[in-house]
């Protein structure tokens, strides 16, 4: 789910031209000029390029902050660009609505099994030995936020100039089940 305000298009508009860098196979398999811009971040700690999460319980929100302090020197180059290319601060910090999360999370999430299991290959071929089913009741938007806070739930960006592969949020799958208010094993 990308993120508010929608209609500044983020990612795309702000995000991939002004934070991006140079796509690892730009000139090869994609044009010279393909941008890049991955990040998997969360809200205990920056990424080495200054991007972390932010809640806002009193503003229903969660937002993706930008702090260049947290830079590593070895992206000293790359922010040497974005400062080039007038970014540095965000004027309008992108954000999710609590409500809107908890509708698009609701709506692939509400009730749900959790399958866990082990895989090997064996003759070029996939096997899978299914440890444990969990059924899943009720999602809570007041789980999922405190997720987002302990760094349990990761925000992933994955643009790049010829694709958006969108925004996820990804959780450790040891947790999925402590985002319910109930949780049975089948």
């Amino acid at each position: 789910m990308e993120p508010s305000p929608r209609a500044l298009k983020f990612i795309p508009s702000i995000l991939l031209p002004i934070y991006g860098w140079r796509h690892d196979k730009a000139g090869a398999k994609y044009p010279d000029s393909e941008m890049s811009f991955r990040q998997t971040i969360n809200a205990t700690q920056a990424s080495d390029r200054g991007f972390s999460v932010k809640i806002d319980r009193m503003e229903r929100k969660v937002s993706i902050t930008f702090d260049q302090s947290k830079i590593s020197a070895r992206h000293s180059v790359w922010y040497k660009g974005v400062l080039e290319k007038g970014g540095g601060h965000f004027e309008h910090y992108p954000y999710w609505g609590f409500d809107d999360l908890f509708h698009k999370a609701g709506t692939k999430l509400h009730n749900c099994f959790f399958v866990r299991a082990e895989s090997k290959v064996s003759d070029r071929k996939e096997f899978f030995l299914f440890n444990e089913i969990l059924m899943l009741k009720t999602f809570s938007l007041d789980k999922f936020i405190s997720a987002i806070e302990t760094g349990d739930v990761y925000i992933d960006f994955d643009a790049r100039t010829g694709h958006n592969h969108g925004t996820k949020f990804r959780i450790k799958d040891k947790k999925v089940s402590e985002l319910y208010a109930e949780s049975i094993i089948i």
